[in-house]
């Protein structure tokens, strides 16, 4: 940040009093920018033995297979979010949202919290941020070409807990490179 985006004055990084780590400060107006994760909210959309992967059409990682998921927007909550992605990105609506990983990714600021839910018929295609969408077998999950970290920690849990039907919420972190 260069630029106050309350006055318009030059900010300068600087730890507040009060606080412990660098932060965009303001001296003309004392205004403090804080800068915090984004959240990245999506879904793990099931059919029976089969879970609804989206294959990427834009980048990071075109072309590889995901959950879908985005940032969460302003004005909804997490099952809304979703639901919206899994809309936006597979043209599928899900029921029965149940929180089941959050993923904390300090490398790029994120956290990723991914809900199990059931698709509401088999009715799905390719929305725009998708090239493909298709539903997979445990057996058919092209694991290596698996966008995300994230989607794929989410996925292999699920596959272990659905042999013994219960699916805990899991408090994940991607550890720094």
């Amino acid at each position: 940040m260069n630029f106050c985006s309350e006055c318009g004055q030059k900010v300068t990084k600087q730890i507040p009093e009060g606080d412990n780590r660098l932060r965009d400060v303001c001296e003309h107006c004392d205004t403090i920018h804080y800068e915090n994760p984004k959240v990245v909210a999506g879904s793990l959309p099931v059919s029976g033995d089969r879970v609804l992967l989206c294959k990427r059409a834009i980048e990071p990682r075109y072309g590889y297979w995901t959950l879908p998921a985005g940032f969460m927007e302003n004005d909804e909550t997490l099952t809304e979010a979703a639901a919206r992605e899994t809309q936006e990105e597979a043209l599928a609506e899900v029921t029965d949202l149940e929180l089941y990983t959050v993923i904390s990714v300090p490398s790029v600021n994120q956290v990723h919290v991914l809900m199990r839910g059931e698709l509401v018929d088999d009715k799905f295609a390719a929305g725009i941020e998708s090239l493909e969408v298709k539903l997979f077998r445990e057996d058919e999950i092209p694991w290596d070409d698996i966008a995300f970290r994230a989607v794929r920690m989410t996925l292999e849990r699920y596959f272990e807990d659905r042999k013994t039907g219960k699916f805990p919420v899991y408090n994940l972190d991607i550890e720094r490179w």
